[in-house]
């Protein structure tokens, strides 16, 4: 383990490595740990998971933590609205023309637990929605039978939203969903890491 501050920075292609241990090694903890069946297998299979994987890494929207040359936590973020099977949109009718910055896959390495890491991606999102998109909300989209990990997002700010009818997304394991005003107050842990100076959404 290296010394503080981390180091934020957009990942490629050739990290997909290093974003699918992080995954891998999630899934075990859970597999281990928890009361869950999230990442028990694969969604939608290995396959498929891996071309979400790379997908978002070719378009710019997946991010590393690193602790020197050690990846510490990974998070994705998407302007795009999240579909399940089928191109269904994931989240209700009334919400979808509204604005928002939508998170997925935050994954802290168990190395690293215990730190703030999580939080303090979160609240860099949040920066990262009104500075360099003039968006008023982040969301996200999580395993519907993780408990822990709803009552996690609720301390982290986020509010639970109803409204979705889950018959129309049959099989689709994601559908507890939460949003977080950007204005809400922050963890105060930023210090924890630094981040490139130029936008998000820049092609640097």
């Amino acid at each position: 383990m290296g010394s503080y501050p981390f180091a934020l920075g957009r990942a490629a292609p050739g990290d997909l490595h290093e974003v699918h241990g992080l995954v891998r090694e999630a899934a075990e903890w859970l597999r281990t740990s928890k009361n869950t069946d999230q990442w028990a297998n694969p969604w939608p299979d290995p396959a498929g998971q891996q071309e979400d994987i790379l997908n978002d890494l070719l378009n710019g929207k997946t991010w590393l933590l690193w602790d020197g040359l050690t990846a510490a936590g990974t998070i994705t973020i998407d302007t795009d609205e999240p579909l399940a099977t089928g191109s269904q949109p994931v989240w209700p009718a009334h919400k979808r023309h509204e604005l928002a910055l939508y998170v997925r896959r935050v994954v802290v390495s168990r190395s690293y637990a215990g730190l703030g890491l999580g939080a303090a991606l979160l609240d860099w999102a949040a920066d990262v929605a009104w500075r360099d998109h003039e968006i008023m909300v982040i969301r996200i989209n999580v395993w519907t039978t993780n408990l822990e990990l709803h009552a996690y997002y609720e301390r982290q700010r986020f509010r639970r939203c109803t409204g979705r009818d889950r018959r129309g997304l049959a099989g689709y394991p994601a559908q507890a969903l939460f949003e977080r005003e950007v204005s809400q107050p922050r963890a105060n842990n930023a210090d924890l890491f630094t981040e490139p100076a130029y936008p998000v959404g820049s092609d640097h």
